[in-house]
C-alpha cells in the first residue's frame, strides 16, 4: 500500500513539473527585444510553512497557526524577449511545521533551515513604469542544519516519528508567485511577491518499512524586492 501511495504521488508530481514546464513556452516564442535587459538584486520576507505527513501527525496547526519564518537572497534576471525573462536566484529560507493542543498539553515547533535556488520563468506585463508578473518553475534545496534539530516547545511524546533529524537534507519541488513592480530606469525597480513552493521530496524515509509514506513540505512567501538594470 505504501508503494503503491509512494509511486502515485511520483507521477502526479512529474506530471505537476512537465505541465509547469510547458506552461512558459507561449511566453518564450514572443518577440524578441531589440535590446535585452538584464536585473541584479536583493529580496527578504515572510515565510509560513506546514509539513504534509502520511500517516497524519495528531495536532498539527491549521493555516491561521502555521510557523512564521524569513527569508532572503539574491536575484538574477535576463530577458530577451518583451513579456518574458529568466530569474535565477539563491538564498536561504525557514521551513518547517507547529503542532499544538487546543488544551494546552504541547504546543511544539520545528524549524528546518535551506538554502534554495529557484530557476523562475518571469512573465510580465502593463506599463512602461508599473507591471504585474507571475514567476513560475522549479527549485533545489538543501538543509544547511538537518543533523542539528532546532525545536521549541513540548511534544505530544518522545519516541514520535516526526521528532527525529530529517533523513533527506536534499529537496526539489515547484514554485509560483505572483506580484507587481514600479520600475524607473535611474531610480530601479522596487517588487511586491506572494508566492507558494511545494516540494515532492520528502524529509524522512518513505520505503515500506518506513513510518512515513510521505513528508512533504508546503511554504508560503511575502517578499519584498530591489533590482537594479545593469544593462
Amino acid at each position: 500500500m505504501a508503494d503503491t501511495k509512494i509511486h502515485i504521488l511520483t507521477s502526479r508530481s512529474v506530471s505537476l513539473l512537465i505541465a509547469v514546464l510547458l506552461s512558459v513556452v507561449p511566453a518564450i516564442a514572443q518577440p524578441r527585444l531589440d535590446e535585452p535587459e538584464m536585473y541584479v538584486g536583493a529580496y527578504g520576507g515572510a515565510t509560513v510553512s506546514t509539513v504534509f505527513f502520511s500517516p497524519s501527525v495528531p495536532g498539527m496547526s491549521d493555516l491561521l497557526k502555521v510557523p512564521i519564518g524569513w527569508n532572503a537572497g539574491l536575484m538574477f534576471r535576463y530577458g530577451g524577449h518583451k513579456v518574458c525573462a529568466v530569474q535565477v536566484e539563491a538564498g536561504y529560507v525557514q521551513r518547517g511545521w507547529r503542532e499544538y493542543s487546543a488544551t494546552g498539553g504541547y504546543d511544539y515547533t520545528r524549524t528546518l533551515h535551506y538554502i534554495q535556488v529557484p530557476v523562475l520563468a518571469h512573465i510580465h506585463f502593463g506599463g512602461e513604469h508599473a507591471q504585474g508578473f507571475v514567476n513560475i518553475g522549479p527549485d533545489i534545496a538543501y538543509c544547511i542544519q538537518s543533523g542539528q534539530v532546532q525545536e521549541s516547545g513540548v511534544k505530544q511524546t518522545t519516541s514520535t516519528y516526526q521528532y527525529r533529524a530529517i533523513d533527506h537534507p536534499f529537496d526539489w519541488g515547484v514554485c509560483g508567485g505572483i506580484g507587481f513592480y514600479g520600475k524607473h530606469r535611474r531610480v530601479g525597480v522596487f517588487q511586491l511577491e506572494v508566492r507558494v513552493h511545494y516540494s515532492f521530496g520528502s524529509l524522512y524515509n518513505n520505503s515500506r518499512v518506513e513510518h512515513f509514506a510521505n513528508s512533504n513540505t508546503l511554504t508560503a512567501s511575502l517578499n519584498l524586492a530591489y533590482l537594479w538594470q545593469v544593462r
